[in-house]
């Protein structure tokens, strides 16, 4: 790596070298990154230069620190649009991403006083409850608590519901698509038995996401809690000004 003392900034020169050597592949995801100390000497500029780059770096989603250990090439974010509704199977294949699922409960259970009123059912109603964790090649990066009414879904569980998105279920098998959602998102941390299915540390970050879907009959169709890898996704929005909404100008 060559620096030149004018120009840019050394730790703009250091970042995009390094960002250079990890776009092409020199640097694969996964491998660490040279100490602080080893930069600073190799490249004959300070530790704080060399901070500074990897701060760049990190900023721009390329690398990622690990207590202890140093700071290592991360697996480029997958961005989750919040402002339109699109399943997470979906989602990964319009991003040249394979997704999978592996089901951890699918059970019948009865809409007790959380679940009746989220889905405009009465007390004791059945409800599919389905627990599934989503990969992304093959890589744990979320987990979904999903409920559907029974009686609008009659023999959900019967279907593949690891090899098939359930949105794709719900359109070809029982003519549901969905129209509206509302969604809230809150960041918090994941407890250890989240930590060990997603393979993250105790306490790490991850998005959590809950979600009230209906059909265009206005019905409840889904309500879901999802926590996504805060490493793995960004969650993107698009937004208007509010005089263009009302068509002023």
């Amino acid at each position: 790596m060559e620096l030149t003392r004018v120009a840019q900034p050394l730790y703009i020169q250091i970042a995009t070298s390094l960002a250079d050597r990890i776009r092409q592949g020199e640097l694969a995801i996964g491998d660490w990154l040279p100490s602080e100390r080893e930069l600073a000497k190799e490249l004959a500029v300070s530790r704080l230069t060399v901070r500074q780059a990897l701060s760049t770096l990190r900023e721009q989603g390329l690398i990622a620190p690990q207590h202890g250990k140093g700071y290592y090439v991360r697996q480029p974010q997958i961005e989750q649009p919040v402002d339109i509704l699109i399943g997470f199977s979906q989602n990964m294949l319009s991003r040249g991403i394979r997704p999978g699922a592996r089901i951890l409960e699918l059970q019948t259970v009865l809409a007790d006083r959380t679940l009746a009123p989220e889905l405009e059912l009465g007390l004791g109603e059945p409800v599919f409850a389905i627990h599934r964790l989503r990969l992304a090649n093959n890589m744990p990066v979320a987990l979904e608590y999903s409920y559907f009414p029974a009686r609008l879904f009659p023999n959900l569980d019967r279907y593949d519901l690891e090899a098939r998105s359930i949105y794709a279920i719900l359109a070809e098998e029982y003519g549901v698509t969905l129209d509206s959602a509302h969604q809230a998102l809150e960041p918090v941390v994941a407890q250890p038995a989240t930590a060990r299915l997603l393979k993250v540390p105790r306490g790490a970050p991850l998005m959590q996401v809950m979600r009230t879907s209906r059909d265009k009959q206005g019905r409840v169709v889904e309500h879901a809690r999802d926590l996504y890898r805060g490493d793995c996704f960004r969650f993107v929005t698009q937004s208007k000004s509010l005089s263009i909404v009302n068509g002023e100008v």
